[in-house]
């Protein structure tokens, strides 16, 4: 028996409905058709499927869809602004953080989130906030310096 679940959803109020044993990523990505959440290992440990609720980065594997009433969620296809990208988007895309994008969304997600708690971090700041979301392609490197410089962006906004 489906439930409904309100939330805003990428800026958008909406009700939806949902099993109750669904997942988060679920919804999003095989009943709402938002693939930029990414499934990595369902069990919370690669970050690929690192979404925002509340303005916090949440792993969609493990939360329940349910779990998201009353919350705002926002998803890699609401962070940008129109055709404007958002300042980490930006980033990203300016210091090849991106090789074959995979884990992109997540880390992307998660530096947002992080970027919101903590303006002008250190690369040890970034380092530890991002440790919960795996690459196999970049080292890393390009990873930091994007969010690093997605900081510098943002405070000058």
């Amino acid at each position: 028996m489906k439930i409904s679940v309100p939330m805003v959803l990428n800026s958008r109020a909406q009700t939806l409905e949902v099993e109750p044993y669904w997942t988060l990523q679920r919804l999003l990505r095989d009943e709402l058709d938002l693939t930029g959440t990414k499934e990595g290992c369902r069990t919370g440990n690669c970050g690929v499927c690192t979404i925002l609720v509340d303005g916090r980065a949440v792993k969609s594997c493990l939360m329940l869809a349910a779990q998201a009433a009353g919350a705002e969620v926002t998803t890699i296809e609401g962070l940008a602004r129109g055709d404007e990208l958002h300042p980490v988007q930006t980033a990203f895309v300016e210091y090849g953080a991106i090789q074959c994008g995979y884990c992109s969304p997540g880390f992307i997600m998660a530096a947002t989130a992080f970027l919101a708690e903590n303006p002008r971090p250190s690369r040890d700041e970034i380092k530890d906030a991002l440790e919960g979301n795996l690459c196999r392609c970049t080292g890393y490197i390009k990873i930091f310096e994007a969010v690093e410089a997605a900081a510098g962006a943002l405070q000058r906004s």
